[in-house]
């Protein structure tokens, strides 16, 4: 109530009515809340998740570099902060701990920065990387992340096609399957190839860093706004379904429209028999036209025939003529009987 009173107050100006509950711009006003209450919910979604993704950070915005510094540049930059950050330059003591947990992160991104194979897989899988064992080449960090990625899109397409098997996600299904196949090939793209996706390099960081004071994109921060932005879609389209969806006859419907039909075509027969009565009954009575008294006797005729042929046949009335005959005669004289 409080998003129609909101969109009566900005759409309708002070002093017109307003549409009343049930009407079609009523209906028509409640549409368009609708769509943009979902609409402003996705929007929310992806700005929550860019925030978050702010929020954590990466290795280079820790070190306060480019995303193209060299070994060097790295490797200097962490002295400087290890001389400013180090446990050891803290005095007090309550801020040991987080000097500690600080200068160990700095330590991270130095050494996963100068080596070119972890920062090749930073990149596309971020800080998870860490936790790999046993990985000495660029091929193993990508079969293992695509190994990680694997179950996701896998259990994606099963929930998909299981969905609109039982009569699910109808509407937009080819649009799905497109977006979601698109979001995997670009996945696919980003996470073999040894250079960065064309998409973030030229278009997205490029837009940010020039428009806005958002630092530039890392491939695995990418395909996580990504991700949340492609099923987040998906979720808005199964809630905008009922709004664009043509709607699809119910049995309910269909059996209401084939009595409806019915009942014209029987009003119609039933004017058709009344025009041609009114016909034939003025050609019986054309040789009568001017004679009133021949007509008086006519309809007298005809009242008479219908009461003897139409009503006294009828078996409900011979009952009824029956029981008053037998109570007129209970008590009569045995001849009268």
């Amino acid at each position: 109530m409080f998003v129609t009173s909101l969109y009566y107050g900005i759409a309708i100006r002070a002093g017109d009515p307003k549409p009343q509950p049930g009407t079609p711009k009523y209906l028509k006003h409640r549409r368009r809340i609708n769509i943009a209450v979902i609409v402003i919910y996705l929007l929310y979604t992806i700005y929550e998740a860019d925030y978050m993704v702010r929020v954590n950070g990466d290795f280079y915005q820790d070190l306060d570099l480019p995303v193209d510094a060299d070994e060097k540049r790295i490797k200097s930059r962490f002295r400087r902060l290890a001389a400013i950050y180090h446990p050891d330059k803290v005095v007090s003591p309550d801020d040991h701990g987080n000097a500690e947990t600080y200068f160990v992160r700095l330590k991270s991104a130095q050494d996963t920065l100068t080596d070119s194979t972890k920062r090749f897989a930073y990149e596309r899988w971020g800080p998870d990387i860490l936790k790999w064992q046993h990985i000495s080449s660029v091929r193993d960090y990508i079969m293992v992340g695509l190994q990680s990625s694997g179950p996701l899109y896998g259990g994606s397409i099963v929930v998909m096609i299981f969905l609109s098997l039982v009569g699910y996600l109808q509407w937009g299904r080819y649009w799905r399957y497109l977006v979601f196949g698109c979001l995997a090939l670009i996945e696919y793209h980003t996470l073999t190839r040894p250079y960065w996706s064309p998409l973030l390099t030229k278009v997205l960081n490029p837009v940010l860093t020039t428009w806005t004071s958002h630092p530039p994109l890392l491939p695995f921060q990418f395909l996580a706004l990504a991700h949340k932005t492609i099923f987040t879609f998906f979720i808005a389209m199964g809630q905008l379904q009922p709004f664009f969806a043509p709607a699809t006859p119910t049995a309910s419907s269909s059996s209401s429209a084939f009595d409806e039909q019915q009942l014209q075509r029987l009003e119609q027969l039933a004017q058709a028999t009344e025009v041609e009565t009114g016909r034939l009954l003025s050609l019986e009575m054309a040789p009568l036209v001017g004679d009133e008294a021949g007509q008086s006797d006519m309809k007298g005729k005809v009242r008479e025939w219908l009461v003897q042929n139409t009503i006294r046949t009828d078996p409900e009335v011979r009952d009824a003529i029956g029981r008053a005959m037998q109570r007129r005669r209970v008590g009569a004289p045995a001849g009268a009987r």
